[in-house]
């Protein structure tokens, strides 16, 4: 039992090398020229690794540089935003301290700098607080944002449009027996 066991292994080994054999010296397989996909070069993984290390990278690499304006203008409006907000927050925050230090912490004493009242200062520094934090936010929104994009530029480059769509916005004019004459518009895609 053992010994065909063996010389049932070795001849399906045997047969499966000279398939092999076969198939590499085949004069079909030397004259076939591997096509390389569009899509191949576009790797969403690699759009989304490139936009993560650097914002704007992964829109590069899938080659719409128009978005690289969006990218960088999101991220600075949003750091700007930030700054002016965390100014903000420091000034106001000085002086709700000057006024803690300096004896007028009840809600209706009046700070000789800005003549704002301590509870207006607390109000005034936690709204500059929390506006900032939500700036924050929106700036990891807009970072994450673009990875996604990148991301889903990269999978759509493989995507094929058909070149008989069309959309058309035709008038549309009916006559029915409870309504009467009706007219409008219409969207008609074709395929």
């Amino acid at each position: 039992m053992r010994k065909l066991l063996i010389v049932f292994f070795l001849g399906y080994c045997s047969c499966a090398a000279a398939q092999r054999d076969t198939v590499l010296l085949s004069p079909a397989a030397r004259d076939t020229v591997k096509l390389t996909s569009y899509a191949v070069r576009y790797d969403p993984r690699k759009a989304i690794l490139y936009a993560a290390v650097l914002p704007g990278l992964g829109q590069v690499y899938t080659k719409k540089y128009w978005k690289l304006s969006l990218v960088y203008g999101g991220l600075g409006a949003t750091a700007y935003a930030i700054n002016f907000y965390q100014d903000g927050y420091r000034k106001y925050r000085g002086e709700l301290f000057y006024n803690l230090e300096n004896g007028l912490s009840s809600p209706s004493a009046v700070n000789p700098n800005v003549r704002f009242t301590t509870a207006q200062l607390r109000t005034i520094t936690d709204r500059f607080r929390r506006e900032r934090d939500f700036m924050i936010i929106i700036m990891l929104g807009v970072y994450v944002l673009q990875m996604v994009d990148a991301h889903v530029d990269a999978h759509l480059k493989e995507f094929d449009l058909n070149p008989n769509l069309q959309v058309r916005v035709e008038p549309a004019f009916s006559n029915e027996l409870l309504t009467g004459r009706m007219g409008g518009l219409s969207l008609k895609i074709r395929f």
